[in-house]
C-alpha cells in the first residue's frame, strides 16, 4: 500500500466556518481515534508556523516549544534543509503526553496536497482561508512501524493556520491507530499536549521570526 492510499482526506478543515468538533476526541467507524485541537496564536501568522518547521533542530528549540513534555531532539534526516524545506523530511524526538511516559515520535512530512483535494486546497488559499499548513505521517517507539517507503504507519497529523487581524487560529488534527486501537486517554493527553505546545510557541514565535529576519522580513517597529 502506498502513502497516498493510507492518508485520509481532511477537506472539512479548509472551511473557516465552525466545525462539529473543533477540540475533542472521537472514535471513527474504522476504530481509529480522531483528536482535534483549536488554538489561538496571538500575533502569529501561517508563514511563521511553516518557517518554524524549517528552523527548529536542537533539544533547546523543542524545549522552548513545550518546556514540560519535550525531552530530547534526535534529529532530522538528510532531506531537511534548514531555512528552506521540511517536506519529505523525517524528524525524531522524545516527548511525553501529560501523564504518559516519554516516547520517541517519528514524523515524516508530506505536501499538503497529499491530505487535501487539490481543487479544494487551491480555493481555500485563494480565499485566504488557509495561510499555513504542516502535514505529516507519524509513528511512535524506538523502532517505529514504517512502510517500505519509510512512511510512518501509526497515524496522521495536520496543523492548519488561518490568519486573522489579531493573529492566527490553528486547527490541529490527528488520526491515530494502526494495527491496535489507541485508548481515549492517550488522545486526551495528546489534545492537551498540542494545545499547550502551540500556546507556548505563540509566546515567542513572532520575536524569533523577525529576529531571524525569516523570509527576509525585518518586522514592524513600535515607534
Amino acid at each position: 500500500m502506498n502513502a497516498q492510499n493510507r492518508i485520509s482526506s481532511h477537506d472539512e478543515l479548509l472551511s473557516p466556518s465552525p466545525l462539529p468538533l473543533e477540540t475533542g476526541i472521537r472514535r471513527l467507524d474504522d476504530g481509529r481515534l480522531l483528536v482535534a485541537v483549536r488554538t489561538e496564536l496571538p500575533g502569529c501568522a501561517g508563514r511563521m508556523l511553516e518557517w518554524w518547521f524549517k528552523f527548529f533542530e536542537t533539544t533547546q528549540h523543542i524545549r522552548w516549544w513545550h518546556p514540560h513534555d519535550h525531552h530530547r531532539m534526535h534529529g532530522w534526516d538528510k532531506q531537511w534543509r534548514r531555512g528552506e524545506s521540511y517536506v519529505g523530511a523525517c524528524v525524531r524526538a522524545e516527548e511525553s503526553l501529560g501523564d504518559f511516559p516519554p516516547v520517541t515520535a517519528a514524523l515524516k512530512f508530506h505536501e499538503p496536497a497529499d491530505f487535501f483535494s487539490p481543487d479544494a486546497l487551491a480555493l481555500a488559499r485563494r480565499q485566504q482561508a488557509v495561510s499555513g499548513l504542516v502535514c505529516a505521517r507519524i509513528a511512535f517507539g524506538d523502532e517505529p512501524r514504517l512502510a517500505a517507503d519509510g512512511d510512518p504507519l501509526d497515524g496522521e497529523m495536520i496543523h492548519l493556520a488561518r490568519d486573522k487581524p489579531q493573529g492566527a487560529v490553528l486547527r490541529s488534527r490527528f488520526v491515530l491507530g494502526g494495527e491496535s486501537p489507541v485508548p481515549n486517554e492517550l488522545g486526551l493527553g495528546l489534545m492537551q499536549h498540542c494545545y499547550n505546545e502551540f500556546s507556548s510557541l505563540a509566546r515567542f514565535l513572532p520575536s524569533l521570526y523577525y529576529g531571524e529576519h525569516a523570509n527576509g522580513e525585518k518586522g514592524p517597529l513600535a515607534w
